[in-house]
């Protein structure tokens, strides 16, 4: 039955694909892709030769519709985006809503994204958490950072690593020096690398290091209570 699937793709080692990624990107009518040529060599290495065309955030309000009218013709498509889960801090939102709109059947396959083993591997309450993505680069930033000072659930952000830096030192003024957060960079990388300690030991780190890779920021919540396991123990 046609229908559009969401393909996570891997977040840097190529070996993370499932196989049932694998096995629908071959089966479907096309497959639409963030950034054609970084998907290109996704496919080459997995002999993939299904047809690509471009779907990002400059063009997806205007091919949308096309694609869910194409489905609703009998054909069935596949939605990656560059890394990880399309529609988490990707495009992806619109095409299914409008899917669903014209009742199109979904189907997201579970698979790579990177805030979830950064997050595991925090060190940090994990059973509650607030996911941010990216924080507004200028207007907006410092009223949303205001209004999680008192979030008690564990908090992620994703960062550029231009902003890095930036964006410890905002917190540490906003939530305190002390509060605690592990940065994640180049997961599944060569060079993954986590970095844990209060917010002002993180951004001297990083500061004297410098930054490179895709970066996510996994900070404590308000308070340092046990997480629920531990208390129904």
């Amino acid at each position: 039955m046609s229908k559009l699937y969401i393909v996570p793709t891997p977040i840097g080692n190529l070996s993370d694909i499932t196989l049932r990624a694998i096995e629908v990107l071959k089966s479907a009518s096309f497959i639409l892709a963030e950034d054609t040529r970084t998907s290109g060599f996704l496919l080459k290495h997995l002999q993939i030769d299904t047809p690509l065309k471009s779907h990002h955030k400059f063009n997806e309000h205007k091919t949308v519709e096309f694609v869910a009218e194409r489905i609703v013709a009998g054909e069935t498509v596949a939605l990656i985006s560059d890394a990880g889960t399309p529609g988490i801090s990707d495009p992806g939102f619109l095409l299914v809503r409008t899917c669903v709109e014209h009742g199109v059947e979904v189907e997201c396959l579970p698979g790579a994204t990177a805030f979830v083993p950064a997050l595991v591997a925090s060190g940090l309450p994990s059973d509650r958490f607030v996911f941010e993505g990216f924080l507004p680069q200028k207007k907006g930033r410092n009223k949303r950072i205001e209004a999680l000072r008192d979030e008690e659930r564990t908090i992620v952000f994703y960062e550029s690593p231009f902003r890095l830096v930036k964006l410890l030192a905002q917190l540490a003024e906003v939530f305190g020096p002390e509060r605690r957060v592990s940065v994640s960079r180049e997961l599944t990388k060569l060079h993954e690398e986590t970095v844990r300690g209060t917010l002002a030991e993180v951004a001297a780190h990083f500061d004297a290091k410098g930054v490179k890779g895709e970066i996510v920021v996994v900070v404590e919540g308000k308070g340092k209570g046990k997480s629920t396991d531990e208390d129904d123990e």
